[in-house]
């Protein structure tokens, strides 16, 4: 930020009107955020304007504060304000140094009595999920094929049609029993209490849906008594209340939470068309997977009946094989072999001669060789 300097003139100093202006503006930034309550006038916005403008003004005197607030953070409370509505504005004292005017650059806001609501609903989120209302396991999965469908919603409410629609478009069997009640106001809670104890009797599943709306409209969701009951459900409970942003109590009780009602439609049906496809994709994989069996039991039947088929001839001639390789050893064992490699067999009479001294000079004996046999004289 610029210096701020005085001109001096003789010994007076004095400060331009921008100097001025700088000046108060730096002093006033060394000032703590406060909050300021007061009746919300002359609300400005413009598509184009980075801030959104509005004027404060005390019911009581008629004294007023100029505010501005950042058009995100304005935009991000959804507070849907008018003029005439009490809030509180979060900030700090700021002058605009080009105009010299002084206004409050809100950071938040709430609407009157927003911060006991919102500390109230704290103090009671830590008591039930100390209990464990909102404990992870005691969610319980959704069922695949529901045969009937509770929704309790309000009556020709936008939510009410998205959640049949899309349940109408994913799987047009479906059973839904509609269960039409209060959705706001004081007699919300302790009439959707009610919807849900008698559609637990007649359902499998129970959608709870809501469109969106400002804290106020939202808070029946966030009662006790509705959270309890919520909890204390027989049957699985989808909440489709409020935008994603929203977060009320019955949110963390129920066992699923969709974020719009029309995602709460795709939980809690199937979709009949991706249903036939998957069907059609498992029948042909059965159709294949049964082609492929009976192939490989054809094969096996071929490759049996050919073994049958050579068993005989096989068998033939392992033993002829078998019986060759016998003879070759016999005949490699029998005397005839022998004579044949050069030997011969020498027999006196009826004796076969086996030592020289078994002959006497002049004995007749036979000699058998491998071709043949003729008789000899010893001498």
């Amino acid at each position: 930020m610029m210096k701020v300097e005085a001109t001096a003139y003789g010994d007076r100093k004095v400060f331009s009107v921008s100097a001025f202006n700088r000046g108060v503006a730096t002093w006033l930034q060394r000032l703590p955020t406060v909050w300021v309550e007061g009746e919300v006038t002359e609300l400005k916005r413009h598509p184009r304007w980075q801030s959104v403008f509005f004027t404060l003004k005390d019911p009581g005197d008629g004294a007023c504060l100029g505010v501005s607030m950042p058009r995100g953070l304005f935009d991000g409370l959804r507070l849907d304000l008018a003029d005439g509505d009490r809030v509180h504005a979060y900030g700090r004292p700021e002058l605009y140094a080009a105009r010299g005017e002084f206004r409050l650059r809100a950071l938040s806001l709430e609407r009157f009595g927003l911060g006991d609501h919102l500390a109230a609903l704290e103090r009671l989120k830590g008591k039930l999920a100390a209990e464990g209302l909102f404990a992870a396991e005691r969610k319980r999965r959704l069922p695949v094929w529901p045969p009937a469908i509770g929704l309790v919603t309000g009556n020709d409410a936008a939510a009410k049609r998205d959640v049949l629609a899309g349940i109408q478009t994913r799987f047009p069997p479906s059973h839904v029993i509609v269960a039409e009640t209060y959705v706001q106001g004081p007699r919300a809670a302790a009439a959707v209490v009610d919807a849900i104890r008698r559609l637990a009797e007649l359902t499998d599943v129970i959608v709870v849906a809501r469109g969106g709306g400002s804290f106020e409209d939202l808070l029946p969701f966030s009662d006790e008594r509705l959270v309890r009951a919520i909890a204390a459900c027989p049957v699985p409970l989808v909440s489709a209340v409020g935008h994603e942003q929203d977060t009320p109590l019955c949110d963390l009780a129920a066992d699923v939470r969709a974020s719009t009602p029309t995602a709460a439609a795709r939980l809690v049906v199937p979709d009949l068309g991706e249903l036939r496809e998957r069907l059609d994709r498992s029948r042909a994989a059965l159709g294949a997977g049964a082609r492929r069996s009976l192939d490989r039991h054809a094969q096996r039947l071929a490759t049996a009946h050919e073994r049958l088929r050579r068993a005989p001839t096989l068998m033939l001639e392992r033993r002829r094989a078998a019986l060759e390789h016998t003879a070759g050893r016999l005949r490699a064992l029998s005397p005839q072999s022998t004579l044949n490699r050069g030997y011969a067999i020498v027999r006196a009479g009826e004796s076969i001669v086996r030592s020289a001294e078994a002959v006497e000079p002049g004995d007749r004996i036979d000699v058998e060789v491998g071709d043949g046999r003729f008789g000899a004289r010893v001498e």
